[in-house]
């Protein structure tokens, strides 16, 4: 995300302006407003408009102290169910350094040819009022008919008096369009946060 951040900067609306230095920029496509919601679906931007799309998680808060996940779909958001293989990756660190952090592989997270879904995170706090996630999601020319769809996310939360980082790749295994996404807990609702999505000008 670092890198993203360097070349391209925020405006209070969520769109990203142009490199100063010229090349693509980030374009503006929706954005959707936690409220309590089971899950948050993306059915329309998602098209062959761009190569690459991004979608920025701000403050996601969870109902229950859960994972934030997601799922991906060829058939317009009706199923969610592409196959995926990933790798998963989290480091930690508590508060006051009450704890050792740790960096560590996290196998219980990936997927092997699954057609779950994927979570982008460790547990997310919520008994605090404070706790959330915020990150995002890279989903590389989605609708190709020819390659498989690489996705990267990295997000940061808190949960536990302790700051969680995630890093998290892979690829739908399809060679079918995809079209819509959907995020969501692995427990509860989400509870508030925004969520942007943009697509890459090359």
């Amino acid at each position: 995300m670092s890198g993203i951040v360097a070349q391209n900067t925020l405006d209070n609306t969520g769109l990203i302006k142009s490199p100063s230095g010229g090349g693509g920029a980030w374009n503006f496509i929706s954005k959707q407003t936690a409220s309590a919601d089971s899950t948050i679906s993306f059915t329309s931007g998602i098209d062959s408009t761009y190569k690459e799309y991004i979608f920025y998680f701000v403050n996601i808060h969870p109902e229950d102290y859960a994972r934030f996940q997601f799922n991906l779909s060829t058939d317009g958001g009706s199923s969610y169910n592409v196959t995926k293989t990933s790798t998963h990756f989290e480091a930690h660190n508590p508060e006051g350094g009450v704890a050792a952090p740790n960096l560590l592989y996290v196998a219980a997270l990936d997927l092997a040819e699954g057609t779950g879904v994927q979570a982008l995170s460790e547990t997310v706090g919520n008994d605090e009022a404070e706790d959330c996630l915020s990150g995002h999601l890279r989903l590389f020319q989605p609708s190709s008919t020819t390659f498989v769809k690489p996705f990267m996310s990295l997000v940061n939360h808190e949960s536990a008096e302790t700051t969680w980082g995630a890093y998290v790749a892979g690829y739908g295994n399809t060679t079918s369009a995809i079209d819509a996404i959907q995020f969501s807990m692995s427990s509860g609702n989400i509870d508030s946060g925004d969520i942007f999505l943009h697509g890459l000008t090359t």
